[in-house]
């Protein structure tokens, strides 16, 4: 579930976070310089703010505001009470705010729950509209399996953490891809995960620390020399020369576009989710399985997206 942060008034905030109820979760500040610093230290995927709520002060900290943090989406919630409403929602405008919703119409809630429960500047949102239509539409289990990759990516360290939130043994789930001469999953989990810290290194307010945090490296160290042993570049160096477009067409022309037929008639979400009782696919000879694979012509590791 997406967190967002508010400048609302007060009667507001419960209306939102009754809309938001199973879609989003809401933080609400006082004011923009309070928003600036909660998006400084969270992940935030979008900013609703208020025109009731907004002086000349708050107009400037929201310009502020557009400027460092251009992926979280800024939006206006406009209730048409006031008489001057309209002005302010265009002063708005003037400070970077393209969205606005109106909760005094009957789908007004509903339209936010929309842009806010799979946003636009999302990441996943953008890497799934990147992939799907590369691997040739959303109607294989490849693509479902890159659309929920592309979400679950910040959160899983490693392909072990993967595997156990998809139900299946992980040395059978690294068999799929090895029978089917693909890049091992750690391969495209690590460069999914790359591409999030990209997306968030979007927003020059967010320091390298804070990506650090969010994605669960570990410390700065971890990051430098994961981007380092890939690019030979600092964490920092990685932020100038490798922004998140560039990153998502090496991970589609390296890791998508030379396996795209393969990927095609590929199923590897087999089994998941299977409940305890259901039966399982069947699996190979253990000695098989833990056998150090060999080196396999021809099939890329996460050194080539460098």
């Amino acid at each position: 579930m997406v967190t967002v942060c508010t400048v609302l008034a007060l009667p507001q905030r419960s209306r939102v976070d009754a809309a938001g109820r199973g879609h989003f979760l809401a933080f609400h500040c006082d004011t923009v310089h309070d928003a600036l610093c909660a998006a400084r230290e969270r992940r935030l995927e979008a900013l609703i703010v208020s025109p009731d709520a907004c002086d000349e002060t708050a107009l400037a900290g929201l310009t502020r505001f557009v400027g460092e943090f251009p992926a979280i989406a800024p939006i206006a919630l406009v209730s048409g009470t006031a008489p001057d409403a309209w002005d302010r929602l265009l002063r708005l405008g003037a400070s970077g705010v393209r969205r606005a919703v109106d909760c005094s119409a009957p789908t007004g809630w509903q339209r936010l729950r929309t842009l806010v429960g799979r946003p636009a500047s999302s990441a996943a949102a953008r890497i799934a509209a990147r992939l799907v239509p590369a691997l040739g539409g959303p109607g294989t289990e490849a693509a479902a399996f890159f659309d929920l990759l592309a979400r679950l990516a910040p959160v899983m360290r490693s392909v072990a953490r993967l595997a156990c939130h998809l139900q299946l043994h992980r040395v059978a789930f690294e068999a799929r891809f090895h029978r089917a001469r693909l890049p091992t999953p750690k391969t495209y989990l690590a460069g999914m995960r790359l591409l999030h810290a990209a997306h968030l290194l979007l927003n020059p307010g967010l320091s390298l620390s804070a990506v650090v945090t969010e994605l669960d490296y570990g410390w700065t160290g971890s990051l430098n020399r994961h981007v380092r042993r890939l690019f030979g570049v600092t964490a920092s160096e990685f932020r100038a020369r490798f922004p998140f477009a560039l990153l998502l067409e090496r991970y589609v022309d390296r890791l998508i576009i030379p396996y795209r037929d393969t990927l095609r008639a590929f199923h590897p979400l087999h089994g998941a989710f299977a409940g305890p009782t259901t039966r399982r696919p069947t699996r190979f000879p253990v000695g098989r399985l833990n056998r150090r694979p060999r080196a396999r012509r021809g099939v890329p590791e996460l050194s080539v997206l460098a």
